[in-house]
Order: C-alpha cells, then structure tokens, then sequence
C-alpha cells in the first residue's frame, strides 16, 4: 500500500536525531548503490534534479526543480517529491514531499558531521542566511547537539528575525546580528545556508569552530572568498559530504583546492585510512553539495516510522 505524505506529515516521519542515525546506517551499508544524478539546465538558470538511489530493499528517485529567485515571486527555491519503491516487488511504497526532504536530510547530514567532529557542541550558533535551511539547521542543532544560543546574520533582516523568533519559541537566546564576519569570533559553530550567487563570508572561523557550509553545491555557487577557503586548508581540516563534491563544491573549487584529495563523510564514520581525524588546534570546515544516498536515508526513516 502506497503512502502520499503531506509536507507536514514528511517532517514528522524525519526526526532529526532519527535521520543522522539513518545516514550513518546508508554509510556504513554495502548495498547502497548511487548512480550519478542527472542535472539537466533550464531557462533562466533554474535547473532539473533526477537523483536515483537504492539498497536491497528500497529504491528511490528524487525529481526537484531548483530556482534560485524564486523567493522573489513568493515560491520556494526547490519543488518536487520523492518516490519510494519496494526492490522486492516494484511497487510504490511512499511519495515523500521533496522540499520538505531535501531541507530535512541536508540539516541531518551536518548535524551527524558535527556529532563526528564538533569540539564544543553546546554554541552559540551562527547561521548565515535565513532561509528553509537555516531554519533546519537551526532544528536540527537544537534537537541534536543541545545547541541553547543562536546568532542569525541575513540579508533580510524580516527573514533573520523571523528566524530569530522561531529560535525564542523553542526556548533558545537568539538574536540577529548585521556583520557575519564579525560574529564568527564568538561563535563555535557556523552554517552557511545562503543563495551562494556571491561570497558572503571574508572572515576566518575560529581555531575551534565548525563549519557547515551547505548553500554552495555547483562549481559556480560560492559562500566563502577563497582566501578563507585556502587558510582553512593550511590551519584545519577539509571534510566533504561525498565524493560528488570532488566536481561541485564552488567553495573549495573556487579557491583552487584539490577536493579529491580531502576525506569524505563515510571516511569519518567508517575510520577509513584517508581519515586521520582533525587537524589538532585548527577549524572543521565540512562542505555538503548533496547526494540521493541522503534522501535514501530519509526515506529509510519514513517507511521505519510508519511501521507499526
């Protein structure tokens, strides 16, 4: 029997702390296989998504329009659904709403990143654009790491405090803040989740700091001047969500880095050899540009939550 989940009802069957552990499962599972996704350019720089995954018991395809103005005419930036199949018979187990999926995975991957990697869980938080994912992100470190402080900078100060005030609801000190480079000196942990059309970050994180940068995920997309990228290189450690990153990380390609060359996610979680651990002293900068093994998890952890 096939289940069609509201956007609602897609956010509840995703607990963040739930999803994380989902995500590590997809890592650590030899079944998972990820063929390339299929981005296909449209008119006015908005793009097409077709992202397939699959396991020995679930296969997915995830299909998503992507327009970054889209704010502009009063729609989100990605629209879409996620469809979810039984690899033993074929049929259609779930349809899973996309926005809703692709904000939650996203915020998930970096908070399990961060339970891997931050040095000082508790903040205070800076989040950088506050949109759908910094919203999620906002969740997602409060539900998983116990994050209480949060610092939000924004080019909309309408949408920083509304983000602010969603922060205030949960119980967290929150405020908005007008220079971005400025807050990172007070605050350990950072996400980037801006429209990456321009840098938007020229200031260095501290020695201590994680940083999420997720809004960057084509090689033309930049959050963070190169400069900051390339001192990240010399002073602290590099980590990529997946291999997909090597051709779409716009932050660390811009800045003529060589990504292949960095640990990936599943390097951390499974101690592989081209993991060493942190840099001793120095910043965690954790680049995410997104993978269908992400929505593979979600709906892992959709199809587990409905199960009585």
């Amino acid at each position: 029997m096939s289940a069609t989940l509201s956007p609602h009802a897609t956010a509840q069957a995703l607990p963040y702390p739930a999803l994380a552990q989902q995500i590590e499962a997809v890592l650590r599972d030899p079944s998972v296989r990820v063929p390339p996704r299929l981005v296909e350019r449209l008119a006015n720089g908005a793009s097409l998504f077709v992202m397939p995954a699959h396991d020995a018991q679930v296969a997915i395809t995830k299909l998503i329009t992507f327009v970054h103005d889209n704010a502009t005419r009063g729609l989100p930036s990605i629209q879409g659904d996620i469809v979810v199949f039984d690899v033993a018979t074929g049929s259609r187990r779930a349809l899973l709403d996309g926005p809703t999926v692709t904000a939650r995975r996203t915020a998930a991957v970096s908070l399990l990143a961060a339970q891997r990697l931050v040095p000082h869980p508790a903040g205070p938080l800076l989040i950088v654009g506050a949109g759908v994912q910094g919203r999620a992100h906002l969740d997602a470190f409060h539900a998983g790491l116990g994050v209480r402080e949060v610092r939000v900078a924004s080019r909309s100060r309408a949408s920083a405090d509304a983000l602010v005030a969603h922060a205030r609801a949960l119980g967290l000190q929150a405020r908005a803040v007008d220079d971005a480079d400025a807050a990172l000196a007070d605050c350990p942990l950072v996400v980037t989740a801006t429209s990456a059309q321009a840098v938007a970050l020229r200031g260095t994180p501290r020695p201590d700091a994680f940083v999420a940068a997720v809004g960057a995920f084509t090689p033309q997309m930049v959050e963070w001047a190169p400069g900051v990228c390339q001192h990240l290189a010399r002073t602290g450690t590099l980590v990529v969500d997946t291999r997909d990153a090597d051709h779409e990380a716009g932050d660390l390609l811009q800045a003529g880095l060589d990504v292949t060359a960095l640990p990936s996610l599943a390097d951390v979680v499974n101690r592989t050899p081209a993991w060493h651990g942190p840099r001793p002293g120095g910043p965690v900068f954790f680049k995410s540009c997104g993978w269908a093994g992400w929505d593979l998890a979600a709906a892992r952890c959709a199809l587990a939550h409905a199960a009585p």
